[in-house]
C-alpha cells in the first residue's frame, strides 16, 4: 500500500514490500535539510496560508537562497546536457537514461516535486513511454523514514500506546511515498485489518518552502511573459489543495462523504474512514486488497471510473482531484477502488451547467455559443470580442469534430488552441486544471493498452442524459435553444441526444451481468422508459408537441389527395407543414432504425435532392413513410415497461388528441378571420 494510495502484490494476497535501492535514498540524502526544519513554524499552519509561509522563510534568507540554488543547478544541469545530447546528435541513444535522471532529480527535490510529476505521469499520449515509465516510479519507490519514528507518532496523535492500539503491525512500512507511509494493522477493538496511514516529520515545512518559491518564480514568469493567466493563483489553489492532502482528518471527512456520494454505485469500491481514530498526522482507514488499475488493464473499469467521475463532476460538484493510476485499484472481487482522498475539488452549479452547455455546442459545432460558455466557465474575459473569438474557435475545433463525438480526443481539442488562448487574452481558472486532469488521467490510463480509447466518447453520452433528463431550467432552457434554431425543430439534433444517451453507462448498466445488448428490442424499451418517467418529462412535451405538429401536416397531406377534396379543402400545404411532415417522417424513422439495431443516422436526402412545391415534396414524404405495421412489435414491449410508465402511455393517447384539436380549432380560426 503506499501512503498516496494503498496497493497489494499483483500475485499474492500479502502487501508489496517497500522497494530500496540507492536511488530512493536520494529523498533525503539531498533534500534531508528541508526536512530537518520540521520545528519551522511553517510545520504548525493548520491550513494554507501564503502570507505566514511568507513572513516564516523572509526571515531565513540563506534556507531559501540554498533552496533556489539546488533547483536551478540540478535542472539547469540537466537542460544543459539535453541540449548537448541535440547538439551532439545523441538524443535518441540517451533519452532513457535522461530519463531516468529526471526522475532522480526530482526524488532529489523532495516531495513537491514529486506531486508535481505525479500530476503528468499517466500521459501516455503527452509524456514519452520512457519518462512516463521512470515518472511512474515515483508513486510508491521512495525512501521510508523510520518505523521507530512513526510508531512515536502514531502514540502522539492518538494519545495511546500502539499495542493497545492494534493487536497487531508490520514491523516495516508496506510502502512509502513522498508525503508518507503506510502499516497494516488489525484493530484490537474490533480486528479489522486496515491500513494506517503515518506523515512523513517535517514535510509540511519542506512543502511550504517549495511553494514560497515555485509562487515567486510564477510572479516573474506571469510579468516577463506577459500571460494573460494568474499563475499565482493556479499555485495557491494547488497549494491549498496539497496542503488539505495533508491534514488527514480532513483527508478522513472527505473519504466520508465520497462513500456517502459514490460509494453505492456498482462496481466502485470506496474503503471506510476511521474518523474517530484518526488525526492531523495518522490515518486509520480500510485496507483494500487489489492492484493498480494502470496494471491491469481493465478497459471496463476505466469506463465504469468515467462514468464515475462524471457523476463525481456534474452530479454533485464533490470530485476526486488526485485520481493518479496509484489511487485506482482493481480490487480481488472485480470493483473500481478509490483512495486517497486528501486533494478533493468542488465544482459549483453554474461551472456544472457550462461545462454541460460547452461540450453541448462543442459537439454540435455550435461556436458562437461556445465563446460565451468560456466567458461563463471564466476561460475568457467579459470584454472578449465574441465574433472573432468564434471564427478562432471555429479554425481551432472544426477538424477535431467533424470526425464525430466518438473520435475526439484531448489532443484533438489541444492543438492549436494555444496560440488562439494568448490572443485573445485566454486565462486558466484555478479549478480548471484539477477538473481536466480528473478525467485525463483516466484516459491516460486507457490510452496505454487501448490507444484509440477516448474519454470524451465515455462521457458524451452520459452528458447527453444529464441534459435530457436535468430539471434544472438553466439546461432545459439551452436544451430549447439546441432543438430550436430560429423557430425551426432540429430532429437531427434531438435525434443525436436520444441515440448517443442510449449508449451512456448507467448505474444499472454497469453491471457486468448486463445481458440485454443482444435484445433487438431494449433501445426502444430505453426510449420508452426514459420518456415516460418524471424525468423525461421535458423531452416527452418537445416530442409530443412535434408529433401532434407533424400528425396534423399528414391529416392536411392527405386530405388533399382525396377526391373532391377541393370542395372542403383549398388551403395549400405551407413550408412549416412540410416541415413538421418531415420531423414526423424522421421520427418513425429513428424508432424504425432503434428497433432493428441500425443507428446509421439515415438522412432526408432523396427528398432534397432538387428543388419542389411543398405540394410534391409533401406527396413524396406520404409515398417513403413507413407503414404502421412495422410498429406493431414495439407495442409488446408495454407489459414490460414499469408500472408508472405504462400509467404515463395511457395518458398520451388524450394528450396527443387534445392538441391535435387545439391545432384544428386554431386553424379554423384563421380561416375564418383571415
Amino acid at each position: 500500500m503506499s501512503p498516496d494510495s494503498v496497493t497489494v502484490s499483483p500475485n499474492s494476497a500479502g502487501p508489496v514490500a517497500v522497494v530500496r535501492d540507492d536511488t530512493t535514498d536520494a529523498f533525503t540524502k539531498y533534500s534531508g535539510y528541508l526536512f530537518e526544519g520540521g520545528s519551522s513554524e511553517a510545520e504548525f499552519l493548520q491550513e494554507y496560508d501564503i502570507a505566514a509561509i511568507a513572513a516564516v522563510y523572509r526571515r531565513r534568507p540563506l534556507l531559501v537562497l540554498r533552496r533556489l540554488f539546488q533547483v536551478s543547478a540540478l535542472f539547469g544541469r540537466w537542460f544543459g546536457l539535453r541540449y548537448l545530447d541535440g547538439l551532439m546528435e545523441r538524443s535518441d541513444q540517451m533519452f532513457k537514461i535522461r530519463a531516468a535522471e529526471l526522475r532522480k532529480i526530482l526524488l532529489e527535490l523532495g516531495p513537491a516535486y514529486i506531486k508535481i510529476a505525479q500530476a503528468v505521469s499517466s500521459r501516455p499520449d503527452v509524456i514519452p513511454p520512457a519518462y512516463l515509465e521512470e515518472l511512474s516510479l515515483l508513486q510508491d519507490r521512495i525512501a521510508p523514514f523510520s518505523t521507530e519514528v512513526a510508531f512515536n507518532m502514531i502514540e502522539k496523535e492518538l494519545g495511546l500506546p500502539v499495542d493497545e492500539l492494534f493487536s497487531e503491525i508490520s514491523p516495516e512500512p508496506t510502502a512509502a511515498a513522498s508525503l508518507g507511509q503506510v502499516y497494516q494493522a488489525r484493530l484490537r477493538s474490533s480486528g479489522k485489518v486496515v491500513a494506517v496511514k503515518v506523515q512523513r516529520p517535517g514535510v509540511q515545512a519542506a512543502i511550504s518552502l517549495d511553494i514560497f518559491i515555485l509562487r515567486f518564480l510564477a510572479g516573474l514568469i506571469k510579468r516577463a511573459a506577459k500571460l494573460n493567466t494568474d499563475l499565482e493563483a493556479v499555485v495557491d489553489e494547488w497549494a491549498s489543495s496539497l496542503f488539505r492532502e495533508m491534514n488527514y482528518r480532513e483527508e478522513a471527512r472527505n473519504g466520508l462523504k465520497f462513500k456517502n456520494l459514490y460509494g453505492g454505485l456498482q462496481e466502485v469500491f470506496v474503503p471506510e474512514m476511521y474518523l474517530d481514530r484518526s488525526s492531523r498526522r495518522v490515518l486509520i482507514m480500510e485496507w483494500v486488497e487489489g492492484q493498480k488499475l494502470a496494471e491491469v488493464k481493465d478497459l471496463y473499469l476505466v469506463e465504469v471510473g468515467v462514468y464515475c467521475s462524471l457523476s463525481q463532476l456534474l452530479d454533485y460538484g464533490f470530485y476526486h482531484a488526485d485520481p493518479h493510476p496509484g489511487n485506482l485499484l482493481r480490487t480481488s472481487d472485480g470493483k473500481l477502488a478509490y483512495l486517497d482522498f486528501g486533494m478533493m475539488g468542488e465544482f459549483r452549479q453554474e461551472l456544472r451547467d457550462g461545462f454541460i452547455e460547452a461540450c453541448l455546442h462543442l459537439v454540435n459545432r455550435d461556436f458562437n455559443a461556445l465563446s460565451k460558455d468560456f466567458v461563463t466557465l471564466g476561460l475568457l474575459p467579459p470584454t472578449a470580442r465574441k465574433d472573432e473569438v468564434s471564427k478562432a474557435l471555429t479554425d481551432v475545433f472544426q477538424n477535431a469534430v467533424t470526425k464525430g463525438v466518438r473520435n475526439i480526443s484531448f489532443a484533438d481539442l489541444s492543438g492549436n488552441l494555444g496560440r488562439t488562448m494568448y490572443k485573445f487574452k485566454f486565462q486558466i481558472p484555478s479549478y480548471f486544471s484539477l477538473v481536466i486532469r480528473s478525467l485525463a488521467v483516466l484516459e491516460g490510463i486507457a490510452i496505454s493498452f487501448d490507444p484509440e480509447y477516448k474519454v470524451l466518447s465515455s462521457s458524451y453520452p452520459w452528458i447527453a442524459r444529464k441534459v435530457l433528463t436535468d430539471s434544472s431550467p438553466k439546461l432545459q432552457s439551452t436544451l430549447q435553444a439546441l432543438l430550436y434554431e430560429n423557430g425551426v425543430f432540429r430532429i437531427d439534433r434531438l435525434e443525436s441526444l436520444l441515440t448517443e444517451s442510449l449508449r451512456a453507462k448507467t448505474e444499472q448498466s454497469l453491471a457486468r451481468r448486463e445481458v440485454e445488448k443482444n435484445d433487438s428490442m431494449v433501445a426502444i424499451k430505453q426510449l420508452l422508459s426514459f420518456t415516460l418517467t418524471e424525468k423525461g418529462t421535458f423531452v416527452r412535451e418537445i416530442l409530443l408537441q412535434e408529433i401532434a405538429k407533424g400528425i396534423d401536416a399528414f391529416g392536411l397531406a392527405a386530405a388533399s389527395r382525396l377526391p373532391f377534396t377541393t370542395v372542403f379543402y383549398s388551403a395549400p400545404m405551407t413550408d412549416e407543414d412540410v416541415a413538421n411532415l418531415r420531423t414526423l417522417h424522421r421520427l418513425m424513422q429513428v424508432l424504425s432504425e432503434l428497433q432493428h439495431q441500425n443507428n446509421t443516422n439515415t438522412v432526408m436526402g432523396s427528398i432534397e435532392e432538387s428543388p419542389k412545391t411543398n405540394s410534391e415534396e409533401a406527396s413524396l414524404i406520404l409515398y417513403q413513410m413507413t407503414s404502421i405495421q412495422e410498429f406493431l412489435p414495439i407495442l409488446s414491449i408495454i407489459p414490460e415497461l414499469p408500472p408508472e410508465s405504462q400509467q404515463q402511455l395511457v395518458l398520451l393517447p388524450a394528450d396527443l388528441a387534445g392538441r391535435l384539436i387545439s391545432r384544428a380549432a386554431a386553424r379554423a380560426i384563421r380561416r375564418i378571420f383571415i
